[in-house]
């Protein structure tokens, strides 16, 4: 990890959805593969939903970029945190907590995580937040299960 530069947050756009797919694949393939194996990403559906969450005016997407791109997004809907992720290359850096606090700051009191991501778990769980203990099915193969957070 590069020494962490001052971030500009900016509100993404429209042209922004394929960086944000981009972006939310580099992180999976890093963090989740021990999840999601071989299986190909499903770039298409992952594109095409971000486009409709930057289209959705209930649905903050904020991101921050240094000049390889972007590097940190955080979405938001003032009730949940929709998605976090950060460029692994970041990983460390205080990025996906700062993410994470905008969207609290928003007003976001839940999220839903795979249980098998330990390394999210243990942000939100160091950060104060607990498994409800609802539970479903993750939309992409082989559709692992989700745990929703809420907020102290």
């Amino acid at each position: 990890m590069r020494g962490r530069p001052v971030m500009e947050w900016r509100r993404a756009t429209v042209t922004d959805a394929v960086a944000l797919r981009d972006l939310e694949r580099s992180a999976s393939r890093a963090g989740l593969a021990h999840v999601f194996g071989e299986l190909p990403y499903p770039d298409d559906d992952v594109l095409s939903r971000w486009v409709l969450l930057l289209d959705d005016p209930e649905v903050v997407v904020e991101v921050a970029e240094d000049d390889e791109g972007l590097v940190v997004l955080a979405a938001h809907d003032g009730a949940s945190l929709r998605h976090l992720a950060v460029r692994p290359d970041h990983w460390g850096s205080g990025l996906g907590r700062e993410g994470f606090a905008r969207a609290e700051r928003a007003g976001a009191r839940r999220l839903w995580v795979l249980a098998d991501n330990a390394r999210a778990r243990g942000l939100y769980e160091s950060l104060g937040w607990r498994p409800s203990g609802a539970t479903q099915e993750c939309p992409w193969p082989p559709f692992p299960t989700e745990l929703e957070y809420a907020a102290p």
